[in-house]
């Protein structure tokens, strides 16, 4: 399988990979701007701009956008993160120009409705709604808020209600000419694609974007300690916990991964087999490893009964700390195995290619090899895993959020003294 990279004289970057024997292509444009390029008055306008995408542009309407890719048999989507949003599609080779000319011409040349904001105002409150009657959701954001208080990698992708009800036309056409800049902007594309055709076509569609100053940078996230408490009358005890860990850049990042899969990652990992199948204390428990371009952060779920959220909090610090110097080859080795077999397993749908070579790109500029990343993973030896265990368990900072009848729950500074114990 071959990828090239190349980069337009304004910055923007095309990455393909062909993948011999396909039909289908997995194509997109992932633009680094997302929740954490938007100010405190701007929370959610990202996400509300992604909405938009589809609903119309100066020559094609909404329903000329859905009817010409479903026309074709083609599939056309977006998504919005905190350091990016992604607009792709999957369609035959054969319609590849047809997807580069739509994915233009929505990045370009959308007209923002005023009649469409208005309707995708009522979809997003809706969606929020949504969010706040799902406790397993909103339990995350209240995470992410506590452990970066005033930063905007703290705040809701999806922004609060009352910047949703004002922004208007005007907002959205400032958003993307502050940050739609081409020098931020990756064309990834996956399966059988030919690159050169590729290239010609996204120099003539994209060739000419200006480049625009960089917004809004307020330099480098930072974790912190903090609770959040959420008394409500639900039938479970919502418990998370996040622990400061590495960014995508570091060095640790295959250790804090590998080290969440051994700790939650599935059902032979301590938590579940401890909390869940020894115990019976909640039904779902899990760990797992986030990161950022700065920061990163290992994050327990459980939801559980009032009565049982202060032994299942005690049993998952005691759990951090047993781990540090109890973790084995033998569970090394399974998580390793499991890391490998998502990724390998993963890249074999065309989708998932064309992201991982767009965020590669985005973190470093190139896309390695597959051997250099299975190699950046075999390289976690016991050593260094009990060494990254025994910094989670005794030195990383510690966020907590809880909410439903958690009266029981100790609180962060008990967590902490249990801890240093």
């Amino acid at each position: 399988m071959s990828i090239q990279h190349h980069t337009l004289p304004n910055g923007f970057q095309i990455v393909t990979e062909h993948m011999p024997g396909l039909e289908s292509v997995a194509l997109g444009v992932w633009v680094m701007a997302g929740g954490r390029n938007e100010t405190q008055s701007q929370t959610g306008i990202a996400h509300f701009l992604e909405h938009m995408a589809f609903k119309g542009t100066r020559t094609r309407s909404a329903v000329n956008i859905a009817e010409a890719i479903e026309d074709v048999g083609g599939y056309i989507n977006a998504y919005t993160s905190r350091e990016a949003t992604a607009y792709y599609l999957r369609l035959l080779r054969q319609d590849v120009r047809l997807g580069v000319d739509i994915l233009a011409d929505i990045l370009r040349n959308s007209v923002y409705d005023p009649r469409e904001v208005e309707v995708e105002r009522g979809v997003i409150l809706q969606e929020i709604g949504q969010t706040l009657d799902t406790p397993d959701d909103i339990i995350f954001d209240w995470l992410q808020e506590t452990a970066y208080p005033q930063q905007s990698l703290g705040r809701s992708i999806l922004g609060p209600s009352d910047n949703v009800a004002r922004f208007d036309r005007d907002d959205l056409i400032q958003f993307v000419s502050s940050h739609y800049s081409p020098d931020r902007m990756v064309f990834a594309a996956a399966g059988g694609i030919d690159h050169e055709e590729l290239y010609q076509l996204l120099s003539d569609a994209f060739g000419d974007l200006p480049i625009i100053p960089a917004h809004n940078t307020e330099g480098d996230a930072q974790f912190h300690s903090g609770e959040l408490r959420r008394e409500k009358d639900l039938e479970q005890a919502h418990f998370t916990l996040a622990l400061e860990g590495p960014s995508y850049r570091d060095d640790d990042i295959y250790t804090a991964q590998i080290y969440s899969i051994a700790l939650g990652g599935g059902m032979s990992s301590r938590l579940f087999q401890e909390v869940r199948e020894k115990r019976g204390l909640c039904y779902t428990i899990f760990a797992q490893a986030g990161a950022y371009s700065d920061t990163g952060m290992t994050t327990i779920y459980a939801g559980t009964s009032d009565a049982q959220i202060g032994e299942l909090a005690n049993i998952t610090i005691d759990e951090l700390k047993r781990a540090a110097d109890t973790l084995s080859q033998v569970e090394l080795d399974r998580a390793r195995a499991q890391m490998k077999a998502g990724l390998l397993m993963g890249l074999e749908s065309a989708s998932n290619r064309a992201e991982r070579l767009a965020r590669m790109v985005q973190i470093w500029s190139t896309v390695p090899n597959l051997e250099e990343t299975v190699a950046r993973i075999d390289a976690v030896d016991l050593d260094k895993l009990r060494t990254y265990a025994q910094s989670v368990a005794s030195s990383a900072k510690m966020a907590t959020a809880l909410y439903g009848p958690i009266a029981a729950a100790p609180d962060l500074s008990a967590l902490e003294a249990r801890r240093a114990a």
